[in-house]
């Protein structure tokens, strides 16, 4: 189901940003989603607290990963195809495994440099197939990337400085954070024209805010909690697939044999990366 959820949310970014800018509806959704999820970890008895030697790294996360993520993915479901656009971004634990080796200094393997050829054929083919020579097109495929690179350094960040909280509360507050630079720009680059956005623009923002970005998250920890950790790093793989399958069926984007092969090599070699390392057992003494 969060797949299904997760997946069939890229088609929508275009119905979102009808009627109000990119920064406007990201200012919004960020807000509410944030809240969301506050609320709902106080009500499971969680302390919303952070303590003030973490606030630096829970900040520089949330621009890195929040902060450039909503915006650039937005952005490039809006310029290419929804489902190109999802593909692109969930490229993100290949550049999380290739900024491991140079920053965290973390070996890469001979499987994760096949996971990094594979994910990496599955973008050039992705980019030759749907690439033009309109600006817009370039540029939605390098925010597609941008989106990937962003939720990775966000991830690195947390990992070289991790949060002592429960990770809906350290979202909850990261998104609220990202919502003061997002709402200013919004702002700043608005036409300063107030004006209620009509009831479908409403809903599909409400929508957007409450159900794959709230809701979701919050599914997705206690999915986190409740299977292996494999398994839970596994389930979104499947989101892209959703994603352009469901932009080929609403909005008609293109889905050949060539986007289902880069769409396989893609989600191989992420697969491939974040495969299991189960420790061999150890056995006692026979009864």
């Amino acid at each position: 189901m969060l797949t299904l959820v997760w997946g069939t949310n890229w088609p929508l970014f275009a119905l979102a940003v009808q009627e109000v800018s990119v920064w406007t509806f990201r200012a919004v959704s960020v807000v509410v989603s944030g809240t969301v999820l506050l609320l709902w970890s106080r009500s499971q008895g969680e302390s919303l607290r952070i303590p003030r030697r973490h606030w630096l790294a829970t900040v520089a996360a949330a621009l890195a990963y929040l902060g450039v993520w909503n915006i650039a993915s937005t952005y490039a479901a809006v310029l290419i195809p929804s489902g190109q656009a999802a593909v692109l971004g969930f490229t993100m634990p290949l550049w999380a495994a290739l900024g491991g080796h140079f920053v965290l200094r973390q070996r890469l393997d001979a499987t994760s440099l096949l996971a990094l050829a594979l994910g990496g054929a599955g973008v050039l083919l992705l980019a030759c197939v749907g690439w033009d020579r309109s600006a817009s097109t370039q540029l939605g495929f390098a925010l597609g990337l941008l989106a990937a690179i962003g939720w990775a350094a966000g991830t690195l960040l947390l990992k070289r400085f991790p949060v002592p909280v429960s990770t809906s509360v350290l979202t909850g507050w990261q998104l609220l954070c990202i919502a003061v630079p997002i709402g200013a720009v919004a702002l700043v680059t608005g036409t300063r024209e107030w004006f209620l956005p009509s009831w479908p623009s409403l809903a599909v923002i409400g929508y957007i805010s409450v159900v794959p970005m709230a809701v979701g998250n919050a599914v997705w920890f206690r999915i986190v909690r409740s299977v292996p950790a494999h398994v839970a790093a596994l389930s979104p793989v499947l989101v892209p697939v959703v994603a352009m399958v469901t932009g080929a069926w609403v909005d008609g984007d293109p889905l050949g044999r060539y986007e289902c092969l880069a769409m396989a090599l893609c989600l191989s070699g992420v697969a491939l990366n974040l495969r299991t390392r189960t420790p061999p057992t150890r056995r006692g003494p026979a009864r």
